[in-house]
């Protein structure tokens, strides 16, 4: 692309609201399909490395970090879920650390859907970018 070679970071962050029984059933670790947040820390991490292939015109990147996070919040009804991306390139990996958070929230749904179809993502958003010639953004949440 004929841009320099930066550091750059990016953090997604994105919430799965559930009923308070479903929720109980992540914090206990009694869910029927397993592990809940493994499983979504699994596949957000998955999904950040192969965001070339889901979204069109993304240039495939080698990620030095992926990190998914996923903390139940109980008095909030919900799974928070953050992603942390970093390279060295001439690219910033805002995509890949969107599509890791959707991706982990997506699977949360997936694993408990049948116990509770009401369950809603949302927030999903880029709170943070470093690197580049647009330099740094913060949403100031």
């Amino acid at each position: 692309s004929g841009k320099p070679d930066t550091a750059r970071l990016a953090i997604a962050r994105g919430w799965v609201a559930m009923r308070p029984e479903t929720l109980a059933l992540v914090t206990e670790g009694t869910a029927a399909k397993g592990d809940v947040l493994g499983v979504a820390r699994l596949a957000g991490i998955m999904a950040a490395k192969r965001t070339a292939d889901l979204i069109p015109l993304c240039h495939p990147l080698a990620l030095s970090k992926v990190a998914v996070d996923l903390a139940p919040d109980v008095p909030a009804g919900r799974v928070g879920i953050e992603a942390q991306v970093r390279t060295t390139g001439p690219t910033g990996v805002e995509m890949e650390a969107l599509t890791a958070v959707s991706v982990a929230a997506l699977t949360v749904y997936d694993m408990l859907k049948a116990v509770d179809r009401s369950m809603v993502i949302g927030d999903i958003r880029l709170v943070l970018k470093e690197g580049g010639k647009s330099g740094r953004f913060e949403s100031g949440e």
